[in-house]
């Protein structure tokens, strides 16, 4: 997460991603031009990868991720988001259960014991 999607941050990352995996048979990523010149920079472009759905894939696997960050838009910070999204997933999954896998009398009676070990982990 940067502010700028530019070609010094785009370098900055695939830098750090190399290092940790090593290098990879194919970099897909969005048309972004600012990809295209990290690439070329690094010596990988003829490994990079674009096109309209081949991101499809990785871009789904951060939807749980984005749906917290949209909740949180007005802050700016990362720290702030870091610090929200870990909260907010912790009670998130204690609170969250799919009505539709379970009756209307299942959900309320989960629900008030969810409600009742929040107040009690909040009174101590």
């Amino acid at each position: 997460m940067t502010r700028t999607r530019d070609k010094k941050a785009a370098l900055k990352f695939l830098r750090k991603t190399l290092k940790r995996h090593g290098k990879a048979e194919a970099f897909v990523t969005d048309c972004l031009g600012s990809y295209g010149a990290a690439m070329k920079k690094n010596g990988v472009a003829d490994r990079h990868e674009t096109g309209r759905w081949l991101n499809t894939r990785v871009e789904n696997s951060h939807l749980p991720f984005r749906r917290r960050e949209r909740a949180m838009q007005r802050f700016r910070r990362m720290r702030s988001l870091q610090m929200f999204a870990s909260v907010h997933a912790s009670v998130f999954n204690h609170f969250n259960s799919e009505r539709t896998l379970s009756s209307r009398a299942n959900f309320k009676k989960n629900r008030a014991a969810a409600l009742a070990e929040w107040r009690q982990l909040g009174a101590a």
